[in-house]
């Protein structure tokens, strides 16, 4: 017996919290891992840089350098995270034959079924998305394009996209949430701002209007409020998207680095929630602008968690994370990113939400903050502890020794 766990049961008990009910839920919430910090985003399609307004920083040794490598490294940082997970990748992660290629407006589901076979073999899901970066016709714009030629490439790769994430749905029997996101914008104030939305708004009609089937495929569409060349404006910004998304039945996707610093996603949780029958999340931690830092259990963190689990609608909420880090060991960046999210939904989990509600609509205010400040210090650390163990993965800090050991036998040898 957890000597330490059993008294933090009875001390969560007495808020009416039962720990076991909790742990065997926070084990069920599926959260979605993105394959790209194992390799800065790179893919393997193009030799091109990575572009779009977005950055990998630092040359930490140990980058994934193939598809082989890129999934060792997903086993090893999966086997030491508790709890249900998905797989996310972008479309320029397709896995070719040698000798074969095909380009983004041509790719097929038979381009990612070795993505199919390693999830199927690990029980996963997989999300998908769109590559509307690092690509030569991606070096000014892409669905907004006014070059017309450039604007039906990239709307060919995105109905093609859709076609492989029904390939997903399919192959592993688990929803696929595909994400449309792109970088289009001017780095100075543009002489015409409808222009390229207009463009936009045709491109996605165009697009969603392939036919799909919606109980396999969430076609999610993302907003972003600027990015490295494109200071001045986006043209999918939090407007358009939350607009078209709704017009047009689409789940509305927030990423918490896509705001402006003084805007908190937390906030907006619960009206999207309202408005819209499916929510998605990219979760990040965003450092002065979107830089995309591994997550952290951070107040924004745990707030975000908090509105995901007070909603009473976590199974309508597509909870995915995305960073990129290159200055750490990235095996390590995905645990600690992942472990930390679980973390804030299990604290979470151990808040009396009912409670704090009836408190709040009595306007019982002093008794809410001294009952949310006690919960601060209850000992949630030996829930984590004990949840982790029962999944079969380390409570404390040890998985960083496995993730060392890894790093001299495996990611030192990667020139």
């Amino acid at each position: 017996m957890n000597v330490i766990y059993e008294e933090a049961k009875k001390r969560y008990a007495e808020f009416g919290i039962d720990t076991e009910r909790v742990m065997n839920d926070l084990a069920k919430a599926e959260i979605s891992v993105h394959c790209w910090q194992g390799d800065d985003v790179g893919g393997f399609d193009s030799p091109d840089a990575l572009s779009g307004g977005i950055q990998a920083t630092g040359n930490y040794p140990g980058k994934a350098r193939t598809p082989d490598e890129l999934m060792a490294d997903i086993d090893k940082a999966l086997s030491l995270v508790p709890g249900a997970h998905k797989l996310n990748i972008h479309a320029c992660y397709a896995i070719f034959e040698e000798g074969e290629f095909a380009d983004r407006d041509a790719l097929e589901p038979k381009h990612f079924k070795k993505w199919v076979d390693f999830a199927l073999e690990r029980g996963l899901g997989i999300d998908f998305n769109p590559t509307f970066f690092s690509h030569p016709k991606a070096a000014e714009f892409t669905l907004s394009s006014p070059d017309e030629e450039i604007r039906k490439f990239w709307v060919r790769h995105g109905i093609a996209c859709i076609r492989i994430a029904e390939y997903f749905a399919e192959m592993t029997g688990k929803v696929s949430v595909m994400n449309i996101w792109i970088p289009d914008g001017y780095k100075d104030i543009p002489a015409d701002r409808i222009g390229p939305r207009a463009r936009f708004k045709e491109s996605l009609d165009e697009i969603i209007g392939c036919g799909y089937d919606k109980e396999k495929v969430y076609v999610c569409l993302e907003s972003k409020v600027f990015g490295i060349g494109l200071e001045s404006y986006t043209v999918g910004s939090a407007e358009f998207t939350l607009g078209y998304a709704q017009a047009n039945g689409l789940v509305p996707l927030m990423d918490n680095g896509h705001y402006h610093p003084t805007e908190v996603v937390s906030d907006k949780i619960s009206s999207l929630l309202l408005l819209n029958p499916k929510l998605a999340l990219h979760i990040t931690r965003s450092v002065r602008w979107d830089s995309d830092h591994v997550v952290r259990y951070d107040d924004e963190t745990k707030e975000i968690a908090k509105e995901i689990v007070a909603s009473g609608r976590m199974d309508d909420i597509a909870m995915a994370l995305d960073f990129f880090d290159a200055s750490i060991n990235r095996i390590a960046a995905w645990v600690i990113g992942i472990r930390s999210f679980r973390k804030a939904l299990l604290s979470a989990m151990l808040t009396p939400n009912a409670m704090f509600t009836e408190l709040q609509n009595k306007g019982e205010m002093t008794k809410l903050m001294a009952l949310q400040e006690e919960m601060k210090t209850l000992p949630l650390g030996a829930v984590w502890e004990e949840f982790c163990v029962r999944n079969g993965v380390p409570g404390d800090l040890s998985w960083l020794a496995e993730i060392e050991k890894y790093e001299k036998e495996v990611l030192r040898h990667r020139v």
